[in-house]
């Protein structure tokens, strides 16, 4: 594996990775928020990850017009940005390991196929297993898939509780590398917290059914594990989350406190005073006071939208409108239940 990435600091070590799929919306300032009062509060150092291998779903600009948002909110970052686009070179080592190790093996199904022959899974179908033993006669290569073990992984998250799944059972072997040569989320963002020294990690409770997956990949690559903490999704309050929703606007750089005080009342912390009228007071009163242990334990917190009466409530479950949204709807409701059960 590579060196690890030059240290700002010892200890406490966060990060908030954005995709630049489009301007910053309410929903991500609230996990930015959040990861970057916990880090301060701790005295840790705080890093921001661009993830940005995906480019069919990439935004021309976007990085640089979320990083200008983040400088204009007040957060301010302890070492360099890391775009991960700079970083396949790791991510193939990391494949390079796992195959020496026998956990990977090329796959030759089309998503389509999957999704015929596979039973239903917590994140949609799950893999069938068709090429787990070599590829049948007649198929090509296409993807890389990592072999699922049949003992379930467990981890405590500091917001939602210990969570036990048997990623088998629950998504089957899963894809590390696509068809179309681009390295998968779940492999990147290991690769880098690890490389990166990360030890915190605080984001969106939507990632909360990724993080088993990650834990496998971590004690596969004989990786660190960090200490996790997954905040609710905020949805608009017909249950949609805000990326798929009108409620999604980008928040204006030119006016940040109105938005910082909101994403801190929905994280659950004590209300800020009145007579704070500058980012810096924010984020002073912001530092001292957070605490991880106020923040709801629940799939997604809700935001009304220009016109609504109620500001804000809790859910615990997707709302039948989601449904319809076209909506990460399955993920959503799998992380529901999933909670529910843990």
């Amino acid at each position: 594996m590579p060196r690890p990435a030059p240290r700002s600091a010892l200890g406490y070590r966060g990060r908030f990775a954005p995709s630049p799929t489009g301007p910053l919306h309410f929903g991500s300032l609230l996990a930015a928020v959040a990861s970057y009062a916990d880090a301060r509060s701790q005295n840790g150092a705080w890093l921001v990850r661009v993830e940005d291998l995906d480019p069919p779903r990439e935004v021309p600009g976007a990085a640089g017009d979320i990083l200008a948002t983040l400088m204009a909110f007040g957060f301010v970052w302890d070492e360099p940005v890391v775009f991960q686009r700079d970083r396949t070179q790791a991510y193939q080592s990391a494949l390079d390991l796992l195959h020496e190790h026998g956990l990977i093996y090329p796959c030759g199904c089309s998503r389509s196929e999957v999704a015929r022959l596979g039973p239903p899974g917590i994140e949609g179908p799950i893999y069938p297993g068709t090429c787990r033993n070599g590829l049948p006669k007649g198929r090509r290569p296409r993807s890389i898939r990592m072999r699922a073990p049949t003992s379930p992984i467990s981890a405590h998250d500091r917001i939602q509780g210990t969570q036990h799944q048997a990623i088998d059972r629950a998504i089957g072997d899963f894809v590390l590398r696509r068809a179309d040569g681009v390295y998968a989320y779940q492999l990147a963002v290991v690769v880098d917290d690890a490389w990166q020294g990360v030890t915190h990690v605080v984001r969106g409770a939507d990632l909360l059914l990724s993080t088993p997956r990650q834990i496998l990949l971590q004690r596969s690559l004989g990786l660190p594990t960090p200490s996790y903490a997954h905040v609710p999704l905020v949805v608009d309050t017909q249950g949609r989350k805000l990326s798929k929703s009108l409620a999604a606007a980008p928040i204006d750089p030119a006016n940040p406190l109105p938005a910082l005080e909101q994403a801190w009342g929905l994280l659950g912390q004590e209300p800020v005073p009145a007579v704070v009228s500058s980012l810096e007071a924010f984020w002073d009163h912001a530092i001292a006071r957070w605490r991880s242990a106020r923040v709801p334990a629940r799939a997604a917190v809700g935001i009304g939208v220009e016109g609504d009466e109620e500001d804000s409530r809790a859910l615990d479950r997707p709302q039948p409108s989601e449904r319809a949204s076209g909506m990460d709807e399955s993920r959503h409701a799998a992380i529901t239940r999933h909670l529910e059960v843990n």
